[in-house]
This record gives C-alpha cells, structure tokens and sequence, in this order.
C-alpha cells in the first residue's frame, strides 16, 4: 500500500536543516507514495518549494496540514511544544528524538500515542549507529572549528591559536569520549597541528584510536583523575561522550572547570542528551556562549544546524533506505524485516519500547517485538 509522507518545516530555533532533501522526495514518489511538504521548508539550505514540486511531492500550507494528513512524519529534530498537539495516534515520527534529555517530550509522545522511531537509536549488529553517525561526523568537526573560533581574544577566549607557530606551543586540547564524535574532533584538531589527548573507557577503542591517528594524539584511560588533571591543562575541552539513548553521565564537575585556565574553553557535543560537563547547559546559534568561572561554554544543542546543506544530504543519504522500507512495508512488517530499525523504536502506542528510556523515568518497558504481532 503506498504512504503518504509529510515533511514539515523545523520549528527549533535556528534550524534550517529540512528531513527531506528534493531527490529523497523523488525516490519517493518514483516508488509509488506521496509526499506533503510544508511551504519554504528547505528555504534554509536554498531550495524553493517549485524544487520539490518538480520531485513529485505536495506542497502544503502548515504544519497542521503536514500532521493531520501524513502517515509518516519525516524530520531533523524532535518536536517541540508547539507540535505536541499535532502528533496522532498511529502515527509514525521518524527523527532525532533525544528524549533522555526532555521529559517533558518523552511524556507528550507517551500521551499521543504516536510511534516514535528515533534516528539516534537505530543500531546495526555490529553496535553502529547509522543514522547518527552522519551528524556526529558533522558535530565532531565542527566542535574544533568553533573551539578554535571562541579560543580568539575577540571571542573571549584565552587568544590562542590552535597549531601554533614554529617557536611557539600549539593549544592542548581534550577529548572526552573516543566515538564518532571524539574521533573526528580528534582528526580535526591533530590536522591543524594541535597537541590532543582523547579519552575512552574502552581498551579496543584506545588500541584502534592509538593505531590510526597520528603522534600528536595521545590516548588515555578515562578516570575521574586522569580526566582532572588533563582538564586544568586544556585550553579546549570537548565532550563527546554518548550512552545510546541514556542520558550523558557527568565526567567534568563544576570544581574541575573553577581549576580551569581563564579564557579555556568548553565545547559538550553531548549537550543535545544531557552533557557531560556539569556548567554545561543548552544554548541557540544566536547565542551560543557564556561563561562559568571564567571558562567559556558553547552548549548549541544542534550544531549541525550551522552548516544545514552539508547536513541536510548526509542525513538524507543515511535515512532514506530506512524511510523507503518504512513506507513500503508498513512500520510493523519493516521492524520485523530489519532488528536494526526495531532498535529504534523508541515510544509506541503509549508504551516506552526502549530499555535506557524506561530506566531513566522509571517508566515500564515493553519489549518492542511485543507490538509487532
């Protein structure tokens, strides 16, 4: 049977990112469905309504009409409270979610008795994370890129330059966690010639990190410690850290950061799931830093938003396979059919159908494989 597909327009602050681009609507509609895209959805990223007119899809005047209409919601961010009313039994919401930091969303969602899928918790065999991993490419990159920015005197950093110059040290920057995140900070901060230490629990990880990167990486064993003492030597600190759907655990209290230099700075990628640095908090592109114990924090919560067509395309390109069977086989037959997408069923008819979600709020678990009878 086919689908009928709605893309709305994000409502978040400063979110130009759309969870569409016009080829995936073509791919689409070429196999049969029907999309509905709110007007000037992807004006963020330059692409005009006639775009996705011409790729087969609806263009449709409000977000009302995207979610009254739709079957499927397609998205970047989870919903906002201005959205919570439009969300409808059966229907299925297909995006970043985050839950473990709102439960506030997590109790909306519960109520409509939507299906939630969440891209974030979409888990192959191997323990990838398909869907998030594009924009952990994005944000781990871009936590460099706007480390070394608000590392400038004029931004209210220490007035460091990330490599340094012959005859003078480069920054010393600290990564907290070794994943996707972690790792691309690390590329990106070793490549402008930076002295990194990356952080991990995970001895294989280490062993892999200690491998590929080159020699001004240095890998260590997480401990409160360890962490401690690298911390007050930082210039940047970036925390990378994710536990698949849980929130961030604390690894940076307020009493490290009061030890830190004046004019350091703090970039959490982990803000979006709670953050990992205690003085951490989340915060908007329009404004994105302030300062606890003269260290400056930059909490944006949807870094990638920053650069919406890089991300727009890498996110399309990773979720429109998953899309495509969703609508194809409907969502129970493309849970069963796929263990991997089944991990990401998050909420379904008002039942928590993930086990980290579950734990956190004290909620009941239901073993998702129990709805798909």
């Amino acid at each position: 049977m086919p689908m009928l597909i709605g893309v709305p327009r994000e409502v978040k602050e400063d979110e130009n990112r759309v969870g569409l681009t016009p080829s995936g609507v073509e791919s689409l509609t070429a196999s049969g469905h029907s999309v509905l895209v709110e007007t000037q959805a992807a004006a963020g990223i330059g692409f005009p309504d006639a775009s996705y007119r011409e790729a087969g899809a609806e263009i449709v005047s409000s977000p009302e009409e995207v979610y009254a209409r739709a079957e499927m919601i397609i998205k970047v961010k989870e919903p906002l409270p201005v959205e919570y009313s439009l969300l409808r039994p059966g229907q299925i919401l297909f995006t970043y979610f985050h839950f473990a930091a709102s439960d506030s969303l997590t109790k909306a969602c519960l109520e409509s008795k939507a299906l939630c899928i969440a891209y974030e918790t979409v888990e192959t065999a191997d323990g990838q994370l398909p869907l998030l991993a594009p924009m952990s490419e994005v944000a781990g990159r871009m936590a460099v890129q706007e480390g070394a920015k608000y590392l400038e005197r004029a931004m209210g950093g220490r007035g460091i330059l990330l490599g340094g110059v012959p005859g003078v040290a480069p920054a010393k920057v600290v990564i907290l966690g070794g994943g996707q995140v972690g790792t691309e900070a690390a590329k990106i901060a070793s490549g402008m010639g930076a002295q990194v230490t990356i952080f991990d629990i995970s001895l294989p990880r280490l062993r892999y990190l200690d491998d590929v990167m080159p020699k001004n990486v240095q890998t260590l064993y997480s401990t409160s410690a360890a962490i401690r003492e690298k911390a007050m030597e930082a210039d940047l600190l970036i925390g990378a850290v994710l536990l698949k759907g849980a929130k961030a655990p604390t690894l940076v209290p307020r009493s490290v950061i009061a030890q830190m230099k004046p004019g350091a700075v703090v970039v959490d990628v982990a803000v979006d799931q709670g953050g990992c640095i205690e003085t951490t908090h989340p915060t908007t592109h329009k404004d994105p830093t302030y300062f606890v114990d003269g260290v400056l924090h930059y909490g944006v919560a949807n870094m990638p938003g920053a650069v919406p067509y890089t991300s727009t395309f890498a996110l399309t390109n990773a979720t429109l396979p998953y899309a495509l069977s969703l609508a194809r086989k409907g969502w129970k037959k493309a849970l069963t059919d796929d263990p991997s997408l089944l991990r990401g069923l998050n909420i379904a008819n008002g039942k928590v159908t993930f086990d980290a979600l579950a734990e956190q709020y004290g909620l009941p678990y239901h073993a998702p494989e129990s709805l798909l009878a």
